[in-house]
């Protein structure tokens, strides 16, 4: 990916080498660090979002539950600078794709905050472990990421590459974009009205919409900036496959089961993106409407 002489986003908040730096409570370690997000992503596809959520909040993560914080005094790891920067530059990318989306909308584009962290964070969202991997809390509408999951993206889900990283960032964003929209209000609505598997099948389609959004993204940033090298959308299609919940259930325990799917397979999640990315067009990803996926 081409992005050392592109603008640097204004809008990131660096915590590294701040606050809680580890914890101890009742529950499940999960843990920072290699294998962490693994970890995370296998309760998720094999227990589904609600019983992992309890058991990450049992440890003292969004949920609730008794949390003994310890801080410590620390710099940032200056071996991570290179790739901070390029945070600064990817959501630079995504905040100029955006504005010009909702502008063509008649929509004012509100631009995110990206946080940068160190195992531990509070958000609107709770105490949240690094495991959970980067995500968006639509309480506070900020991105959260802890730079160690790139090196678990590469090392531990096969998925290296600097566009891969990117796509994780761009996924993000279309998640902002969901709530900006009132998509996100919408699916959250549902929780407590429709049984675990149909809002499973919900949840599924938020997911493959935000890696619409990732797609779209690369679509205009490419058009307007000439970012992309050769090997760039395979290695973001790669990452899309790394976290299918087809690949990650096999991964587990040698099956499937899909009626706890909460983010699409493999195959979906990269044709979501795909469309995203040959299209640019955003009236093209209704994935709430869609007859197959």
């Amino acid at each position: 990916m081409r992005w050392r002489s592109g603008r640097r986003s204004q809008n990131v908040e660096d915590r590294r080498g701040q606050g809680p730096a580890g914890r101890r409570g009742p529950g499940i370690k999960l843990g920072g660090g290699v294998g962490g997000i693994v970890i995370l992503l296998l309760a998720l596809v094999i227990l589904g979002p609600e019983r992992a959520l309890q058991l990450i909040g049992d440890n003292g993560g969004p949920g609730g539950g008794p949390v003994e914080q310890v801080s410590v005094d620390r710099q940032p790891d200056p071996a991570q600078d290179d790739l901070a920067d390029f945070v600064h530059v990817v959501l630079a990318t995504t905040e100029d794709v955006w504005n010009e989306q909702f502008r063509k909308m008649g929509k004012v584009y509100e631009e995110p905050i990206l946080v940068l962290f160190d195992d531990v964070v509070d958000s609107a969202c709770g105490t949240t472990d690094a495991a959970v991997g980067p995500f968006y809390c639509p309480g506070d509408h900020k991105l959260y990421i802890d730079l160690q999951f790139y090196n678990d993206l590469k090392n531990q889900l096969g998925a290296p590459g600097d566009f891969a990283q990117a796509y994780v960032i761009a996924h993000e964003v279309g998640h902002h974009v969901q709530n900006l929209l009132g998509v996100s209000n919408y699916v959250h609505a549902q929780r407590g009205r429709l049984s675990d598997v149909e809002y499973n099948q919900l949840t599924v389609r938020l997911e493959l919409q935000a890696d619409f959004y990732a797609g779209v993204w690369a679509h205009h940033a490419d058009k307007a900036e000439q970012i992309l090298e050769r090997g760039d959308i395979d290695e973001a299609l790669n990452a899309a496959s790394a976290i299918g919940d087809d690949r990650l259930q096999r991964r587990a325990r040698g099956y499937v089961t899909p009626d706890s799917f909460t983010h699409g397979t493999s195959d979906q999640r990269q044709r979501w993106f795909r469309k995203g990315y040959l299209t640019g067009d955003i009236t093209q990803g209704d994935t709430f409407n869609a007859s197959a996926l």
